[in-house]
């Protein structure tokens, strides 16, 4: 059995000192519940402290047994957001149609949170104000500098991580920064105005840099997962890189690419002095590295923000990962809930770096998974790729489809390989899926570890900052490194790169290279907000050339492959063409015969025949909302920057609403960009 996650263990044997030192008194936890107190205990013993500090760790971290746990995020549902992007299909708040947009719609998300009472819950204000409570009293009972620097370094990294989700999504908010009493309280000392964005901003650097400070480059292997200096310098650097990205920076100010190149090359050589990197095998550079990052528990180079998971089945300590479980097929006893679209699959370059159009390899719509980017294939299972499981190393996935007899072959394909329900588009995800994964318990006692932030993304934060300052090919070198390290082929010297040139080309490319990298890792979204990509009238989407990709109108797909006879025509009938039974023949060919066509050695060349005689490909279009026919992926402008919700407005008028926005009198009149 894995080794139980040092967080989560504290956790528990802390609260349970928590009990003994406090006597009569309630848990600190029923403390902090009922919102009337403060248990000086627990700032007088250093192991209640820090189970504080672990408390606060699991408000922001993803639960136990969450099927979205790899692209979990911390607004609404870690789902909902990649659902608003061409990841995964399917309709949202935030993508489908609406007559106007207004603060009582359920657009205007809840994440804001809502005021504050005696009746706790864990949302944004809540865990600020838990923040709060410890910075405030932590100093005040004798523990010593030495106890109390990384335990408040910690926390000053947590609370600039809470604003900077609110800053992204709201723009300015109130900056609530000593704790706040909502029992016995007239109220007016809550009534905390929302503050500019670039001074909550300021608040944010104050808080990382306060946190960098008092923490260190690196914990033991005990301590596995907790925040470094690194950490806070590398969220720095991505909180700067969205403050010189177009959401905030309308007029390409140099000044801020300046400060984000900054803070992000400080990142990076604070991480790379404190043993922090690339994820490699060895010395190699390949896929198989890469695919394998997830699987390396403790001192793992590449997690700079790290969840950690266990298999434990205890109850006191299990925390597992559904990942597994929800990415696999129900063929092999998982769920098969995750739909990749074919928009992501042709997202993805050719294994020379490059796109079809420009590369040296044919590409073939039939046999779309050929010569692909390495990562492809630790991204993707496509019918016929070997999908690897503990008991089963040689399992293969497929999802093709027939018609049964006298059915319409020129509609939906009825009938399927996969008896026991299909996934929705007709290609699985792979990515973070392991290859000594256990399907006894279906997958679902899984310890992957989550890396909320990636060295990768440090090099990749820093190339966009060098290219926004004109360092373009400082900004190039970054993104080949990243690319070598997936075993991406260099056939121009450049990892596919050397034709790009130009400033807004390559931001292009950095931002395609992201896409790649961090595919269903929850980063996306963040992407196209920051750059405002979502329509292609958007001004940054026709400087940057990237029309192609832009959602706004458009309807996300999958496959249906498509079997067929010896003579081409689409296969009708009353069992699957390619399965033999026990004692005879499959009716049109076997899917894994014993021996092989003439001019065909192996099972990889074998797939490919099938593909060139046998399978159909068409495009399905199932994904997205059928009812009504006309819906389209609908994006709109002040989503750039939401609008506070009916529940927040009425219980805090104060509050300015976000330009853009209805509220309780009138059109909103607080600006983000200021």
């Amino acid at each position: 059995m894995k080794i139980i996650r040092k967080i989560t263990r504290e956790i528990l044997l802390a609260t349970l000192a928590i009990s003994l030192l406090a006597g009569c008194k309630d848990d600190f936890l029923e403390e902090k519940r009922d919102l009337t107190g403060i248990n000086e205990e627990v700032f007088e013993n250093e192991s209640t402290a820090k189970a504080y500090v672990d408390y606060i760790y699991g408000l922001f971290q993803p639960g136990a047994n969450s099927s979205n746990s790899l692209y979990w995020s911390l607004v609404v549902n870690g789902d909902n957001l990649t659902r608003t992007t061409e990841e995964i299909a399917g309709q949202t708040d935030i993508n489908r149609p609406w007559t106007n947009i207004a603060y009582h719609q359920a657009h205007a998300l809840p994440y804001f949170g809502s005021r504050m009472s005696s009746s706790i819950a864990n949302n944004t204000w809540t865990r600020i104000r838990q923040i709060n409570i410890f910075l405030a009293e932590i100093d005040k009972h004798g523990l010593t500098e030495e106890v109390t620097a990384p335990l408040k370094g910690q926390l000053y990294f947590w609370r600039a991580f809470q604003y900077f989700d609110l800053l992204r999504l709201y723009g300015g908010v109130p900056l609530v920064l000593e704790p706040q009493d909502p029992v016995g309280s007239s109220g007016e000392n809550l009534e905390v105005p929302r503050s500019s964005s670039s001074e909550t901003l300021a608040q944010i650097i104050l808080d990382l840099e306060e946190a960098m400070s008092l923490l260190p480059g690196s914990w033991d292997s005990g301590n596995w997962g907790r925040i470094t200096s690194g950490a806070a310098a590398a969220l720095k650097g991505r909180v700067l890189l969205t403050w010189a990205s177009p959401l905030f920076n309308r007029n390409d100010d140099q000044a801020r690419w300046q400060q984000a190149y900054d803070a992000n090359l400080a990142a990076k050589t604070l991480l790379e002095a404190n043993g922090f990197g690339l994820f490699r095998t060895g010395n190699l550079a390949n896929a198989e590295a890469w695919g394998n990052m997830w699987f390396t528990e403790v001192n793992n180079p590449e997690a700079v923000i790290v969840y950690g998971f266990n298999n434990s089945t205890t109850d006191e300590v299990g925390k597992n990962n559904r990942w597994e479980y929800a990415t696999r097929s129900t063929a092999t006893s998982g769920n098969g809930a995750i739909s990749p679209t074919k928009q992501m699959v042709d997202a993805f370059p050719m294994k020379d770096g490059r796109y079809p159009e420009n590369s040296n390899y044919p590409y073939d719509a039939k046999k779309f998974y050929k010569n692909r980017d390495p990562r492809f294939y630790k991204t993707f299972v496509y019918n016929g790729a070997v999908w690897p499981y503990r008991e089963n190393p040689n399992f293969v996935q497929w999802t093709y489809r027939w018609y049964n007899s006298g059915g319409n072959i020129n509609g939906t394909p009825n009938q399927t390989t996969e008896t026991l329900g299909a996934n929705g588009s007709g290609i699985y995800l792979a990515k973070a899926t392991n290859p000594n994964a256990s399907n006894v318990d279906n997958f679902s006692i899984s310890g992957t570890d989550v890396m909320e932030l990636r060295f990768a993304e440090v090099l990749l934060n820093l190339a966009e900052s060098a290219i926004g300052i004109g360092q373009l090919s400082e900004g190039t070198a970054l993104m080949m490194s990243v690319r070598e390290r997936a075993g991406v082929e260099n056939l121009d010297g450049s990892y596919g790169l050397a034709a790009i040139a130009g400033r807004d080309q390559l931001f292009k490319a950095v931002l395609d290279e992201r896409r790649v990298e961090f595919a269903y890792e929850g980063k996306r979204f963040w992407d196209l907000r920051r750059w405002m990509l979502f329509d292609e009238a958007s001004p940054t989407v026709i400087r940057l050339g990237m029309q192609a990709q832009a959602l706004n109108g458009t309807r996300r797909t999958g496959y249906f492959i498509i079997a067929k006879n010896n003579n081409g025509a689409r296969y009708q009938g009353g069992s699957d063409p390619f399965l033999a039974p026990a004692n005879g023949n499959a009716p049109v060919i076997n899917r894994q015969p014993e021996s092989y066509p003439d001019g065909i050695t192996n099972f990889e060349q074998y797939v490919d025949y099938l593909y060139d005689n046998y399978f159909e490909i068409v495009e399905k279009d199932d994904l997205d909302p059928t009812n009504p026919t006309d819906w389209v992926f609908s994006w709109y402008d002040p989503y750039y920057f939401f609008g506070l919700s009916q529940t927040i407005m009425n219980s805090s008028p104060y509050l300015e609403q976000t330009k853009g926005w209805d509220g309780l009198n009138g059109a909103g009149n607080f600006d983000p960009l200021l």
